[in-house]
Order: C-alpha cells, then structure tokens, then sequence
C-alpha cells in the first residue's frame, strides 16, 4: 500500500505544478489579448498563422484542462482523508501503488479502466 505521506507528496507536488502552469497560461492568454487590442491586423485572413482567436481558444482549452486536475486533485485530497485512496471507485479494489505513483488522481484500478460502462 502507498504510504499517506508519499500520496500528499504526490498530490502537493502534482497540486503546484498544476497551479503554476496555470497562472503561466492565464498570463499568456492575456498577454495575447493585451497584443490584440493594440494592433489593427485583420487576424482572420492572417495568413502567416493562426489566428489570435485560436490561439485565445487553445489557452482557453489549456486553462479548462489544468482546472480540471485542480478539481481531480482535490477530490483525490478528499479520499486520502477518508482512507479511500487507493480503492477503485468501481469494483472496490485496490489500486496498484505504481498506478498511483504514476496517476496520482486516478480513482480506479487498472482492470476497471479498460472496461466500458
């Protein structure tokens, strides 16, 4: 079994990186939209490269994306508290250590990942 001090580890380290990568984005996508305002190009027929759209939408997607693992990650907080860690949320096993290690929020076993519903 994983140790509890090894699965906060895991999740404060996985919780900062996900937090600063976060904040880069932000900046970013709003260094994009403070270049944006300031220029008159036409970004829609720009055709050396994407749009100043897109590139908003990627960082919008990006943001999404490490919000959920903000979201994942404090849900996995919630079952190391209440000693359901490393139990599969579907069958009620174990979670395999190297699993976890690996995928600090993941919430079932290997065996249950591959199914479908």
């Amino acid at each position: 079994m994983i140790d509890p001090v090894e699965a906060r580890e895991l999740l404060a380290d996985r919780l900062r990186e996900a937090e600063q990568r976060l904040a880069g984005t932000s900046a970013e996508r709003a260094a994009v939209v403070d270049a944006s305002r300031d220029s008159n190009a036409d970004d829609e027929h720009d055709p050396e490269g994407a749009t100043i759209a897109y590139e908003r939408g990627m960082l919008d997607v990006l943001a999404g994306r490490l919000r959920q693992t903000l979201a994942d990650l404090a849900v996995a907080e919630r079952r190391l508290a209440a000693g359901e860690y490393q139990v599969c949320e579907r069958c009620g096993g174990t979670i395999a250590d190297d699993r976890l290690r690996a995928l600090p929020t993941v919430r079932t076993c290997r065996a249950c990942a591959g199914r479908t519903r």
